[in-house]
């Protein structure tokens, strides 16, 4: 399937609460909103996202998958696009900590945010690329924080788009299946003794729908469809 053409209409702000407020489904498939900065930027489970003005990647996508395809999938898709754009640009290999977060030399630097609305999904992506060490949470890391030298967001962001065209594409064809080979891979958790849920064990892998697997002890596995993950760095 060819890639889908995303980023069309795009809303450009300096400064708002929350690019997810600013796209809605009565906007064409592929709307994007991009910000500067964000004063609540939203993350999973109510967190926040927040970065200073000017150095992240904040922007949001709207995607009308058809029924049968798991919404929440997304923020796996997404996390493999990211993968693609900052491997191919930076020459670091990339992990992926399911069910949402884009690792870099064992530190967050970018999440994904799916959002069901009223029939369609609003992708939420917040890529850290320019900001210094005092700039950032515990276990976040930055672009530049890694290689020492700061990034064009602007081409970053074009580029992402253009995998995630492509990556989405896939999906759509072929569910999570199509793009497995992106995301197997660089699976962070597998091996990792973690907690998820109150349920301790050993994650082994994601699974084909997106599930993490987790062994719990005396050959008993666990499938996970959601949750928060604690692990053992």
């Amino acid at each position: 399937m060819a890639a889908r053409e995303l980023g069309q209409p795009r809303i450009d702000v300096g400064s708002c609460e929350s690019t997810q407020a600013l796209v809605d489904a009565s906007m064409p498939e592929g709307a994007l909103a991009v910000a500067d900065y964000q004063t609540a930027g939203r993350g999973r489970l109510g967190r926040t996202w927040e970065a200073p003005p000017g150095t992240a990647i904040l922007c949001s996508l709207l995607l009308k998958p058809p029924a049968e395809r798991p919404a929440p999938e997304l923020s796996l898709v997404a996390g493999v696009a990211i993968a693609d754009t900052l491997e191919r640009s930076i020459g670091l290999s990339v992990q992926l900590k399911w069910p949402n977060d884009v690792m870099l030399r064992r530190m967050k630097v970018a999440g994904c945010l799916a959002e069901a609305r009223d029939g369609a999904v609003v992708l939420g992506i917040g890529v850290n690329v320019n900001q210094r060490s005092e700039d950032l949470p515990e276990r976040a890391g930055s672009l530049r924080t890694t290689t020492g030298r700061e990034w064009d967001r602007e081409q970053l962001l074009a580029s992402i788009v253009d995998d995630l065209g492509h990556r989405y594409s896939d999906w759509l064809d072929g569910g999570l299946d199509a793009v497995y080979e992106g995301l197997g891979s660089r699976d962070f958790l597998r091996g990792r003794q973690v907690s998820v849920n109150g349920t301790s064990g050993t994650a082994m892998k994601i699974d084909r729908q997106g599930r993490l697997v987790i062994a719990v002890g005396h050959g008993e596995l666990l499938t996970v469809e959601s949750g928060e993950v604690v692990y053992e760095r």
